[in-house]
């Protein structure tokens, strides 16, 4: 087996297909379930990596869509590293650590199949809270090796972060964010999906990412706001936003949430609509989940209660609901947005399981000046 040459793993950007660093991506244990969330998001969805493979002995031999709930997409599991590799005529440029464990922090067993990926020349991907660059034996295996480490949440040294300074009012795009009632709950799948359905009618959409895993699937702005110190993480938004605009100039821009504005162990939310400042929020809701993740004896709330916290907070509007469908049949989702809908008094759907022109039409009847957008009037 030939190894290949180690590739640059710094700033995101398009590349075509063919021409993207190849990975395998680890998650033992957790694909398809919530703490699985980083490669659950690189399967649906990678612009930086082309994904060839996941590693998770729980499902070993499955294909990684259907588990996923979707079709094929030939990208299969595999039990172990070793398994993976055997199945590559070249060793894959990179290895991503695809969990999202609460403690942000690298387990023993993860720590060997790491240093395993490293000695088999594979460049690391990693957005665990703690650097993997900063750690002695695997920074300096990395270096025998020849291969590079990407803390995809390193922030920036405080010396070169800002303060929100207000630029953001100057944005003409019209800006939308999608928070959540929970973490993990869908909120930069439907942010994808939306922006590649608004793309698709002509409405230029750019998406700005705010947790690791927009940042590994290749999102050209945004930060891991998590990872910054608070007094900076508005300054920090408000950077990628402005940014965005004037480098793309959209019709829309999208902000990736992170947690929910109720939530009392994440403060995301708030800094998300203080440093964007939203014109609306598109709210995700898990019908079916009875508690936070990781919280067993906090209830999840309801999505009226989580409305009217975010309208009060901030100046905007929540336009609409989608769903998070686990644990839920095609008829408990049709129910449960019948419901939604009337309840709530505004358009609710399933960004995975319905058309994503009815989430486009979300946007597009909270902004009828969308319709006739100089991208889509010439479409």
């Amino acid at each position: 087996m030939q190894t290949q040459r180690p590739v640059d793993l710094g700033q995101a950007s398009d590349v075509p297909a063919g021409s993207a660093p190849t990975a395998i991506v680890y998650c033992e244990g957790n694909f398809g379930k919530i703490d699985g969330k980083t490669a659950n998001g690189l399967v649906r969805h990678s612009e930086k990596y082309r994904i060839v493979s996941v590693i998770d002995s729980d499902n070993d031999g499955r294909d990684s869509g259907q588990i996923l709930g979707h079709l094929a997409n030939q990208i299969p599991v595999h039990r172990d590293l070793g398994s993976a590799l055997g199945e590559e005529v070249l060793v894959p440029d990179t290895f991503i650590y695809g969990m999202a464990p609460a403690n942000g922090k690298l387990s023993p067993k993860d720590r060997a199949v790491v240093l395993a990926a490293i000695t088999r020349g594979m460049n690391i991907v990693s957005g665990l809270h703690e650097y993997l660059g900063d750690d002695d034996e695997i920074a300096t295996a990395a270096r025998s090796h020849g291969v590079a480490i990407r803390d995809v949440r390193r922030p920036r040294p405080v010396k070169d972060m800002r303060l929100f300074d207000g630029s953001v009012g100057d944005v003409e795009a019209i800006r939308i964010a999608v928070l959540g009632t929970d973490c993990a709950i869908g909120k930069r799948t439907t942010a994808t999906v939306l922006s590649d359905a608004l793309n698709d009618h002509g409405i230029r959409t750019v998406v700005v990412g705010t947790g690791q895993t927009g940042l590994m699937q290749g999102a050209r702005y945004g930060v891991a706001l998590d990872a910054v110190p608070p007094q900076y993480c508005c300054g920090e938004l408000e950077r990628a936003v402005v940014a965005a605009s004037v480098n793309e100039r959209p019709d829309v821009i999208l902000i990736e949430g992170q947690g929910a504005l109720s939530h009392p162990a994440f403060c995301t939310s708030a800094f998300i609509l203080r440093g964007s400042q939203p014109q609306a929020v598109i709210l995700q809701h898990a019908p079916r989940r009875a508690h936070r993740c990781d919280f067993p004896t906090m209830p999840m709330p309801d999505p009226r209660d989580e409305i009217a916290l975010i309208e009060a907070f901030s100046d905007t509007r929540v336009i609409g609901m989608t769903i998070n469908h686990e644990d839920m049949t095609d008829s408990d989702i049709g129910s449960a947005i019948i419901s939604y809908q009337s309840e709530l008094c505004i358009p609710v759907t399933d960004a995975l399981s319905r058309p994503a022109m009815e989430l486009a039409e979300m946007v597009l009847s909270a902004f009828p000046e969308l319709r006739t957008a100089p991208a889509m009037a010439m479409a």
